[in-house]
């Protein structure tokens, strides 16, 4: 990688030892890896020293080639500041790279070091051309994603083929900005590869609207992840709900769910018998009904009477009559589910072909705790699968927000399954076009195996020091003077090391447009004057039971008012001059007025006067002069079923 053209110019060529703002000072003493560096500021000024401060980088001249140094600490001799005079202080540095210089004049950078500085070698503050040379694009392949916060002037960015191929990961506390910067490096990955197609776990919903012109949304509302997709410990997290399983009644789920898939296929039971080692497994992804499981399960206990096998046959009935009929896993045990839509639900949700929206954001703050677990397990497992049966065709990227959630440092914490296909994925994604991308605020809570398979790190400010030494212990020994910094790097800031940048490179992300930051719903609920008082508690409530708040009569009480319009325009009057009452939800059967200060009219229309009706149920009004009858409701029957069972005898309530 040889620059021919970029000679320094004259101005920033340096005599020996001329003093200039450029000089810094001389070397005293290195090592392998480090290097201090000793001079001495004049009458006492701090011009100088402001221009070399700790996290710069400077530059060591040996020969015609420069030694890359970054500033770990400073101090003076005698840890004491005495103005108008000359002070001298020591800079210890860390030894990065070289910018070598060929015979023909061309440079190139390169982390190796073919000459180390001597004793007495001139230390500089690092030329511009230098820092741009470190930091140049790489066959241009490279996004730009921010800019240098040493020089502001000079682009930062990353080399997205390297970051993708071998996983990248996001960390920093909370607030520091890492969800902006997710959705920066998504777009750049999306610009740089085509082909790409990416799979957003988002456990908050904050990154719909930042990915709204590229992505698809899929909530629980939406979603048709069918239960026969999951494997046997996948569908029993979901039926145990989260609690382990127990082995009876899952040995019995695992003998019975190949039967169900085989008789939804057809197949009679001497066909079944034929056909014993056929390849269909419980982990087998084809359809069967949950009405042939529990038809299976019903035949297996009676076959056992009086064996000790039947109550765990019964409560493994309870359990999955108990999933079906949970209202909030209607997006498993749906009617859409019970079809072969496997190729469906694969084009949905993992955007093939594109149409223009290669980003999935898979919403999961909507799904029950304890299903979270398994969705995720299946999501990146079927991710894996794609690459691995299409020989690397189609390009995924995963991406897991709060990763420490999935994959915890503690082996007896989180579920195996979803463990073991992220684990999957960081380990072998890279052969077939499989990435990983971990976002977390807790690297201390993240298995550190998963952390260790990220090749590119971008660190934000971590203030808590168990993760601080994580991000220490994964990162090169090379790069351990960057992560001294790492706990008071400002709000969009980041260090970033690995394979996607040349050396580690503190930077300040690009600001994204409004338009284009993550936002969580809850951000856009509009405020409410005095909420406590008018806070719906009401429709609260019925999105906690997963059931509608109130009916929706809007359309019939359209048409009935429309009819009831047309016909009082074809009649002279009625003879009370009384008016219809509108209809209204609370007359609903079943449902109590709200209020009822006397009895209310049953809201029919007018009808013909031929009609026979019971006089004992309804008031009949004489109208035979336009031929017509009203009908209102009595006042002395009951509204309501509970009104009919209060006015009885307490008498008739019990048999004979």
């Amino acid at each position: 990688m040889m620059d021919k053209g970029s000679a320094t110019s004259a101005a920033e060529r340096r005599d020996a030892d001329a003093p200039g703002d450029r000089l810094l000072g001389h070397v005293v003493a290195c090592s392998g890896a480090r290097a201090t560096i000793a001079a001495i500021i004049e009458s006492g000024t701090t011009d100088l020293t402001e221009r070399w401060s700790v996290g710069r980088l400077i530059s060591i001249s040996v020969g015609k080639n420069r030694v890359v140094a970054l500033v770990d600490s400073m101090q003076t001799d005698n840890k004491s500041w005495f103005p108008g005079i000359d002070n001298v202080f020591r800079v210890e540095v860390e030894l990065m790279g070289e910018v070598a210089v060929d015979d023909e004049g061309g440079e190139s950078f390169s982390t190796g070091i073919s000459t180390y500085p001597h004793l007495g070698a001139i230390a500089h503050r690092i030329r511009k051309a230098d820092l741009k040379l470190i930091y140049k694009n790489r066959n241009g392949e490279s996004c730009v994603i921010g800019k240098l916060s040493q020089d502001n002037s000079i682009d930062a960015s990353v080399h997205v083929p390297s970051m993708l191929s071998k996983h990248f990961a996001i960390v920093g506390s909370t607030g520091v900005g890492k969800s902006s910067a997710v959705s920066l490096l998504l777009r750049a990955a999306v610009q740089s590869d085509p082909k790409l197609r990416i799979l957003i776990l988002d456990p908050h919903n904050e990154f719909a609207a930042a990915f709204s012109d590229l992505s698809i949304v899929i909530d629980p509302e939406r979603l048709d992840l069918p239960f026969w997709l999951m494997r046997l410990e996948e569908f029993t997290e979901v039926i145990f709900r989260g609690r382990p399983g127990i082995p009876e009644e899952v040995d019995a789920l695992r003998d019975l769910i190949p039967e169900a898939k085989k008789a939804f296929r057809g197949e009679s039971s001497l066909m079944r018998r034929q056909s014993d080692r056929s390849s269909i497994t419980a982990d087998t992804p084809v359809p069967y009904r949950i009405s042939d499981l529990l038809a299976l399960i019903d035949e297996r206990i009676g076959k056992l009477e009086g064996r000790s096998e039947k109550p765990h046959l019964r409560s493994l009935k309870l359990r999955v009559v108990s999933a079906i009929n949970d209202p909030r896993y209607r997006f498993m045990f749906s009617s859409n589910t019970i079809n072969d839509t496997i190729m469906d639900t694969i084009q949905t949700i993992f955007r093939i072909p594109g149409d223009g929206k290669p980003i999935t954001v898979f919403q999961l703050s909507g799904i029950p705790s304890e299903v979270v677990n398994s969705v995720a397990s299946v999501l990146t497992r079927m991710a894996f699968e794609i690459g691995l049966w299409s020989n690397g065709a189609i390009h995924m990227l995963v991406v897991c927000e709060e990763a420490h959630r999935y994959v915890p440092s503690d082996p007896s914490l989180g579920f195996f399954p979803t463990r073991q296909s992220i684990a999957r994925i960081a380990k072998e994604g890279r052969k077939y076009g499989v990435a990983l991308g971990i976002v977390t605020q807790r690297p201390g809570d993240l298995d550190q195996t998963i952390l260790s398979q990220c090749s590119t790190v971008f660190t934000m400010r971590l203030t808590n020091e168990n993760d601080q030494h994580i991000i220490r212990s994964a990162i090169p020994e090379t790069s351990m003077s960057a992560t001294n910094f790492i706990s008071s790097l400002g709000n969009g800031e980041a260090i970033a090391f690995g394979e996607a940048v040349g050396v580690p490179m503190r930077m300040k992300f690009d600001r994204l447009p409004a338009i284009h930051l993550p936002k969580t719903t809850s951000s856009e609920v509009a405020e409410v004057e005095d909420a406590g008082d008018n806070i719906n508690l009401r429709g609260i409530i019925a999105q906690m039971r997963q059931i509608s708040s109130t009916p929706d009569i809007s359309a019939f009480q359209e048409s009935f008012e429309e009819n009831n319009r047309r016909q009082v325009e074809q009649l002279p009057s009625i003879d009370d001059g009384s008016a219809l009452e509108p209809y209204s939800a609370d007359m609903l059967p079943g449902r109590e007025p709200l209020s009822a200060p006397e009895p209310a009219r049953f809201p029919v229309q007018t009808l013909r006067a031929d009609n026979s009706f019971d006089s004992g149920t309804h008031a009949r009004q004489s109208g035979e002069a336009s031929g017509l009858t009203t009908l209102r409701r009595d006042p002395n029957r009951p509204s309501t079923l509970r009104e009919s069972l209060l006015k009885k005898p307490l008498s008739s309530l019990y048999k004979d």
